[in-house]
Formats: structure tokens, C-alpha cells, sequence
């Protein structure tokens, strides 16, 4: 969820600067025409244009649909939904809607924790195997034990636990 509030912050920012180049544009043409300077009315006419296109581009393309996706993360992190047809149900949309709207949040990573089965929504159990504990015997002393991936080393001896070690214990 606070990858999306960021997202839809940005998105807002980005609107606003773009609606305000509109009336600074208006106003920077009308005081380099009457003051006569090119370089002010041009840079007017480059801010207009700008907030004239940019503006309503920025608040239809980026902030609305970006901001239409808070309902969906709400309606699954909060709500507990976890189907389509709940979500559709509780938010007053299509399913098919929805089933877009969801691939968007998980494309983005806007649903971390969960993960998609057709028209379910289950959570991940998985867990990272880079940072699991493994077990292994020491060649040197022979102690067993338990160590980090990051510090393959036996408590006992220090004595670094070799990739060959590793491979026997898992059988690669």
C-alpha cells in the first residue's frame, strides 16, 4: 500500500506543476508582450502549451487510473476480499474491471504478500531460500550444525564450509 500512496502522490505533484503552467504561461505571455521581451513571452507560450496539453494528459492518464487502484489494494488489504466477484461485488464495478485493475496492482507490486490464482487472490507463503538456515556437517571436526548462507563458517572451529560440502549435503 505504500508503494501505491507514493505512486498516487507523485502522480498529483506531477498534475498540479502541470495545471499551474497554464495561468504562469497566461501570465508570462502578457508581460513579455507588453514589456516587449521575446525571451519571456516565448518561454509563456512554452508553459501554456505545456499546462494547455500536459494537464489534462497528466490528471487522466497518471493520477486518475493510479488512484483508482486505491480501491482495489483497500478492498483486499483491508477489506479481506479476495475474489473478483467480492471485489466487483463491494466496490460497484465490473469483474472484468477488476480482474485489470488487479493485473495492473500486481504488476506493479502494489500487492505485496499476495499472489493471483485465476480469480482468487491467496497469500504468498513462500519464503526467500537465499536467506534460509542450512544444516551441515564440518570436514574438519566433524560438528553439525546450522549456518548463514552469507557466512558459511562452522561455529565450532571456523573452519569455511566448501561448495563441495554443500553440494554433497544437498545432493547437487
Amino acid at each position: 500500500m505504500e508503494k501505491l500512496k507514493k505512486d498516487i502522490r507523485k502522480n498529483l505533484i506531477v498534475s498540479i506543476i502541470f495545471t499551474l503552467f497554464l495561468p504562469v504561461g497566461a501570465v508570462l505571455l502578457g508581460v513579455g508582450l507588453s514589456a516587449k521581451i521575446p525571451g519571456i513571452w516565448g518561454t509563456g507560450i512554452a508553459f501554456l502549451g505545456l499546462g494547455f496539453y500536459g494537464s489534462p494528459v497528466c490528471w487522466a492518464v497518471a493520477f486518475g487510473p493510479t488512484k483508482s487502484l486505491e480501491s482495489v489494494v483497500k478492498a483486499v488489504n483491508d477489506d479481506h476480499l479476495y475474489t473478483v466477484n467480492e471485489i466487483a461485488a463491494q466496490l460497484g464495478i465490473r469483474e472484468r474491471f477488476v480482474r485489470d485493475k488487479l493485473d495492473v496492482c500486481f504488476r506493479r507490486g502494489y500487492l505485496k504478500g499476495f499472489k493471483r490464482d485465476g480469480d482468487n487472490i491467496t497469500a504468498n507463503f513462500n519464503r526467500d531460500i537465499r536467506n534460509a538456515v542450512r544444516a551441515a556437517e564440518c570436514p574438519n571436526c566433524g560438528a553439525k550444525y546450522s549456518y548463514d548462507p552469507f557466512d558459511p563458517r562452522c561455529p565450532y572451529c571456523g573452519s569455511p564450509v566448501r561448495h563441495s560440502d554443500i553440494d554433497k549435503i544437498y545432493g547437487f
